[in-house]
């Protein structure tokens, strides 16, 4: 038999169907190409294909056979080396690797507990550390031990057993929305922590406009400064980002260069108030016109400046428009485990309206276990920390808040004054932008910044080294306050002994300007330097690992 043949009368069929199948295609990726082109512009587009050309080519030679083994050595060596900075031994170090024979008695346990608290580590409590730790005062931590000690056991997931906890949840959440200015019909729940709490906001944003516009393929724009759980949100949540650029000297989210990107795709608008990098404040009301025109949710990132931002004004201090009072904000994540004091593990994520609180619910209605509703990632939480942040709230109100903004405030103020005005310092260091909250972040053109960070580690202080572009912050806290005036000596001192440094490198013929090194900080600069970020990942996964080294 000869080779089968299609009917005559199917043959237009199947060419009609292969010419619109292929006009699709070329539809589609016309689309998309004209999309990328509205977005980042023909010198945008020619130069991020000339980086990727550049990631590719610098991986292609990370894996030839010397370099790689070379490379992974070189890993192998710096993760090691860190394991032997932050997991401890020696013989005067007790280790638990299985349960003890016999229960140990309360007051071996206690014994232990207090040599565990007294481990060498930076001083946070001489506020030798920037941000991380956001204290609320000796009676404050006191006070939420008890409020932990009438709570440990409680769970929110079954409100009929611990009704207490219920209320103070609710009352939580009432409480913050009120802070933000929240309309009427407004809704929130609480999370345990901010980055929860963006992934919440995100992930409702995704099934919003899957429902409502049936999005299959979602973006999102973010600012480049914005915290990187929208990174991992989009991650999670297969999202598209498109990272919009902060450029000097203002550092705020480029407005313009966003609205080139909102197609029918886009889930989602983001600002910062205040960015973790440099504590800028994004221009919250013209995100809010563009997506008051483009019928888009906004979610304003208030993490970090949770309790400061609402109290600024009646601090005495220069404030922005930022919240619910802002008719497009559509979505806030503030956490009231930083300024407001609450223990860690308390944060929440707040809606103009209920609807949009109940898309980010999970609810599984034929499990064989029952009806399972939780409306936010974990399913049960410690009733504890509900209650340890109720109590703060509480305790401190808002004249307390009011008095920690003003200190805050002042202190940072202080330091951004010192970097701009004392002639030991405003030669080589600059700020970046101009912060409005507790962030005061500074970078040097003469000076390598990561130096200058390491040498402040060398005096006992733990900073934040920032990447793109090279700087370091300090994120002022209640123990920071006492201490800004040491900061700043010290600070002189540094710089003094970095610019000295420098000259005899330069007099030698041997400057090192732009040169990493040093440890923690030498990531940032390495990360910064390589087009290929696979050997930062193998060390950032390495430095997790070490993590739960026992």
């Amino acid at each position: 038999m000869g080779p089968s043949k299609l009917p005559l009368r199917l043959k237009p069929t199947v060419s009609s169907l292969r010419n619109v199948l292929l006009l699709l295609f070329l539809l589609r990726w016309t689309k998309k190409s004209y999309l990328h082109l509205r977005g980042h512009g023909v010198l945008g587009t020619i130069t991020q294909a000339y980086r990727t050309l550049n990631r590719l080519a610098y991986s292609l030679f990370l894996r030839l056979p010397g370099v790689s083994s070379r490379v992974q050595l070189q890993i192998t060596e710096a993760v090691a080396k860190l394991e032997k900075k932050l997991v401890p031994s020696g013989p005067g170090v007790n280790r638990y690797l299985t349960l003890p024979a016999e229960g140990w008695t309360a007051d071996q346990v206690r014994a232990e507990l207090e040599r565990l608290g007294e481990m060498k580590h930076t001083r946070w409590e001489e506020g030798r550390v920037s941000g991380a730790v956001y204290h609320g005062g000796e009676e404050l931590g006191k006070l939420q031990m008890e409020a932990f000690g009438k709570f440990g056991v409680a769970n929110p997931i079954h409100p009929d057993v611990f009704p207490g906890v219920r209320k103070m949840e609710a009352e939580v959440v009432a409480m913050v929305l009120a802070l933000f200015n929240a309309p009427d019909g407004a809704a929130g729940v609480t999370t345990s922590g901010g980055s929860e709490s963006i992934l919440m906001a995100v992930l409702s944003a995704r099934e919003k406009a899957r429902t409502e516009r049936r999005v299959t393929e979602p973006e999102m724009i973010v600012p480049e400064t914005a915290h990187t759980a929208f990174r991992k949100a989009a991650s999670y949540f297969r999202i598209r980002v498109h990272l919009i650029p902060c450029p000097a000297p203002a550092y705020r989210v480029d407005v313009r260069t966003v609205s080139r990107f909102i197609n029918s795709n886009t889930i989602l608008l983001v600002g910062s108030a205040p960015n973790f990098p440099h504590g800028i404040v994004d221009d919250i009301p013209a995100l809010s016109r563009l997506a008051i025109r483009h019928k888009l949710p906004l979610h304003v990132d208030c993490c970090l400046g949770s309790f400061l931002m609402p109290f600024l004004a009646k601090a005495g201090y220069d404030a922005s428009d930022f919240d619910f009072k802002v008719p497009g904000v559509t979505s806030i994540s503030c956490d009231t485990h930083k300024y407001g004091f609450a223990p860690k593990g308390n944060s929440t994520v707040l809606y103009r309206t209920e609807e949009l609180r109940k898309y980010q619910y999970f609810i599984s209605p034929d499990w064989s276990g029952g009806v399972y509703a939780s409306p936010s990632i974990a399913g049960s939480r410690p009733g504890a920390l509900i209650a340890g942040c109720w109590a703060s709230l509480m305790s401190m109100g808002e004249s307390g808040y009011i008095d920690t903004c003003h200190k805050i405030i002042s202190a940072a103020k202080k330091l951004e004054t010192a970097i701009r005005e004392n002639d030991s310092l405003k030669h080589d260091l600059k700020v970046i932008g101009k912060p409005m909250v507790s962030v005061v972040a500074f970078t040097s053109s003469s000076l390598n910044i990561y130096d200058v960070a390491d040498a402040m580690s060398a005096r006992g202080w733990h900073l934040n080294a920032l990447q793109n572009p090279p700087a370091m912050h300090v994120a002022v806290t209640i123990p920071i306050v006492d201490a800004v005036d040491a900061l700043i000596r010290d600070l002189e001192l540094t710089v003094e002994g970095e610019r000295e440094a420098e000259r005899r490198r330069v007099v030698e013929g041997k400057s090192k300007r732009g040169v990493v090194k040093g440890d923690a900080a030498a990531l940032y600069g390495v990360a910064g330097a390589l087009p290929d970020k696979s050997v930062v990942n193998e060390l950032a996964a390495g430095f997790l690992d070490t993590l739960y080294k026992a």
